[in-house]
């Protein structure tokens, strides 16, 4: 089985200029993946995909195998996620002589994640025969509670109808937000599908604490106080 990871880092941030090598608790925010992925043990291969060739150079000096530089098409502000993905695959496949069976990406953003929670996702892959996995962590707003849409009269209802009825959030039909952390792929699934909903993919469940994605400067310092709350030092990150 050769496992790939992917981490995948845009240079033109917008909420949060330079972000994805700021320094988060002494240490570049996409080191502390980069780190992740290794402490796993599970991994062939480490690559990093950027259109910033700062970026690529601290992913050079952190000792990723390949840092690649993706084209200006995969660099747009609505540039799709897996199209980099694929690419920087089949760039390391080109570089690595190595044929990946499996591709792990850990985003750059999520640095809250446990290695055991990128260990579950490729036991989850790897014992149910998923085409792809996917985490995500259970929602604070349900759909069928307190989620509301507004219709084109100005009459709110839930945004889900639920198949009784729900005067408590707790008794509402359990829902989950996709956390922005860790998504996988078989091979020959990352190359023929553009959609993360497929009839074999499966969804690890990660705590709410592990899974916040920096967006914006409040993110950023959130994140700094929820890593310093549970002592993340330099030599740990």
């Amino acid at each position: 089985m050769i496992r790939f990871c992917s981490i995948c880092a845009r240079g033109g941030s917008k909420g949060v200029k330079g972000k994805n090598i700021r320094p988060l608790l002494g240490v570049p925010l996409i080191v502390h993946s980069i780190r992740q992925a290794r402490a796993t043990g599970l991994f062939d291969v480490i690559s990093v995909s950027s259109d910033n060739d700062a970026i690529l150079e601290v992913a050079r000096a952190e000792g990723v195998d390949f840092a690649h530089k993706r084209p200006e098409a995969l660099a747009t502000d609505t540039a799709a996620k897996i199209p980099v993905i694929r690419h920087c695959m089949e760039r390391t496949e080109a570089e690595s002589g190595l044929r990946a069976d499996m591709v792990v990406d850990l985003d750059a953003t999520s640095p809250l994640r446990d290695v055991a929670d990128i260990t579950g996702v490729v036991t989850l892959m790897e014992q149910s025969g998923a085409s792809n996995v996917f985490t995500v962590t259970p929602s604070r707003r349900s759909p069928y509670f307190n989620m509301v849409e507004i219709d084109a009269e100005g009459r709110p209802r839930t945004s889900k109808t639920p198949p009784a009825q729900v005067v408590r959030r707790q008794d509402a039909p359990a829902s989950y937000d996709m956390n922005a952390s860790i998504y996988a792929w078989t091979r020959d699934t990352l190359l023929a599908q553009d959609s993360l909903f497929l009839p074999m993919t499966r969804c690890l469940i990660m705590p709410e604490e592990r899974s916040f994605d920096i967006d914006s400067e409040v993110d950023f310092r959130f994140v700094e106080l929820l890593m310093r709350d549970r002592g993340t030092s330099e030599a740990e990150a």
